[in-house]
């Protein structure tokens, strides 16, 4: 991806600026970059491109794994029976837990995975990465672990399954943290089994010294994972947080999905993830926790304390029937909220934005958690800040031009007052509101149409058939 340098004006019928959604406004761009943002411009200047619409920063899907796209509509809703998951030792891996329960689930993912190759992973991952920019997004973090052939076996290149990731989104116009996953166990104390094999390096250092490999792009960051407390030993946290915090990069981290990941922390520490994590050094501004449903008020005040980011994924979190995490406690706390779409059941940022709150307002009975705004923050400047593009996610002079636009005259967003944009960009828009995204200055989509996959839903039906062949 590289990004304009042809001087060039958007003009945007209206603009979320932050913190209102202003009319008419002129926005310069050169370099990829905005160079001014102009408002009180009723009329478009000459030359200029017209947005009509609400204009939004680009968004940002903080939380991403892009095989799971594979999965959507095929995992059985579940049984009906109310039957709680039965756990058997810690590990996960033995699939004798109930139909209706994440770990089933899980067990289903692991075929997918077992399935992909680099290439079929990069023709997957750039038709579910266009699909993201058609929805608006454009910057994915992609929590990645399949990095090896079956069997645990490298690639000729080690990297083979990572640079295929980079090489989509390169070619889906959109930008992308890789989120290299460190993985080395099923459970506290217990070795990978038969699918796990292909996501472990064997040692956190074996994982350091592959990653570091990796090389960043004008499109692509690199940043690290721990991809949970049951897959990475205690004694080996501190080498990827390392890594990390030497490279100024992001980590990310499983946090708190399930309650059975808590019960067995306790029994194999006695402490809760989040303690674990925070004694091991992994905790601090750089660090987003994802997830973070079942938490302790301790749990709350260590995250928000050291300033360590939460990312929300509400879609997936309802799909897999995770639990509501305690968002709104979080942020008071100190915890920069994020979202994710994970499990891909859903690519929508805004519905990510309203479940958050509408989640809330279930949990706790009460409306008005969040504003708009709010919830638009989560979705671009602190998405992106959590993926390490500090300098992404806001309609401003020196910002990168990544910019989302949204119809207001289809049958979702027709009707509320102008003035009610970010209100209606949150909790009534959809995905397929979307009608243009510009990345580094250069239209991704236009009119609704992708101007680089040409037909985005046959790609990913090719895709996704050939895993399922």
């Amino acid at each position: 991806m590289t990004s304009t340098e042809r001087p060039r004006t958007y003009w945007l019928e209206h603009a979320w600026l932050g913190t209102h959604v202003e009319p008419g406004v002129a926005v310069d761009v050169q370099g990829g970059r905005i160079t001014a943002v102009h408002q009180g411009v009723r009329t478009p200047p000459p030359g200029a491109e017209i947005l009509r619409g609400l204009t939004l920063p680009g968004l940002a899907n903080a939380h991403s794994h892009a095989f799971h796209r594979a999965l959507r509509g095929t995992v059985q809703a579940g049984s009906g029976t109310g039957t709680p998951p039965r756990l058997r030792g810690t590990n996960g891996g033995d699939g004798e837990r109930a139909p209706d329960s994440f770990w089933a689930w899980r067990n289903v993912m692991y075929a997918v995975a077992d399935k992909l190759t680099p290439d079929s992973y990069f023709s997957l991952a750039r038709a579910t990465y266009a699909e993201m920019a058609l929805a608006g997004i454009t910057t994915v973090g992609e929590f990645h672990y399949v990095h090896h052939a079956p069997g645990g076996t490298p690639y000729a290149d080690p990297n083979a399954m990572g640079e295929a990731l980079i090489e989509a989104a390169a070619e889906a116009g959109v930008r992308i943290t890789l989120l290299d996953t460190c993985y080395l166990s099923s459970g506290f104390g217990e070795p990978p089994n038969t699918h796990q094999q292909r996501f472990s390096d064997g040692t956190a250092e074996s994982w350091a010294e592959r990653c570091s490999v990796l090389k960043e792009r004008d499109h692509a960051r690199i940043g690290a994972a721990i991809h949970s407390v049951r897959a990475v030993p205690a004694d080996q946290l501190a080498t990827v947080a390392r890594w990390a915090e030497e490279r100024r990069a992001p980590l990310h981290v499983h946090l708190s999905e399930q309650t059975a990941e808590n019960d067995a922390c306790r029994q194999a520490h006695g402490c809760t993830p989040t303690r674990l994590l925070a004694d091991h050094g992994v905790l601090g501004p750089r660090t987003t926790g994802v997830h973070n449903t079942h938490l302790t008020d301790e749990d709350v005040a260590l995250l928000g304390g050291s300033r360590t980011g939460t990312c929300m994924c509400p879609t997936t979190e309802r799909d897999l029937a995770d639990g509501i995490g305690p968002a709104a406690a979080l942020q008071r706390a100190g915890s920069p909220l994020s979202l994710g779409s994970d499990s891909h059941a859903v690519i929508d940022l805004l519905e990510e934005a309203r479940a958050m709150e509408l989640n809330e307002r279930l949990r706790t009975r009460a409306r008005g958690h969040w504003t708009a705004a709010a919830l638009l923050r989560a979705a671009t400047a602190d998405g992106h800040a959590a993926l390490g593009w500090d300098d992404t996610g806001r309609i401003e002079a020196g910002a990168r031009a990544d910019l989302a636009t949204i119809a207001l005259d289809s049958v979702r967003t027709a009707g509320p007052l102008p003035g009610l944009g970010a209100e209606t960009a949150v909790f009534a828009a959809t995905a397929a509101d979307v009608r243009h995204t510009i990345v580094g200055g250069r239209h991704v989509v236009r009119d609704g149409a992708h101007a680089l996959v040409p037909d985005v839903p046959q790609a990913l039906a090719r895709a996704v058939e050939a895993l399922h062949a």
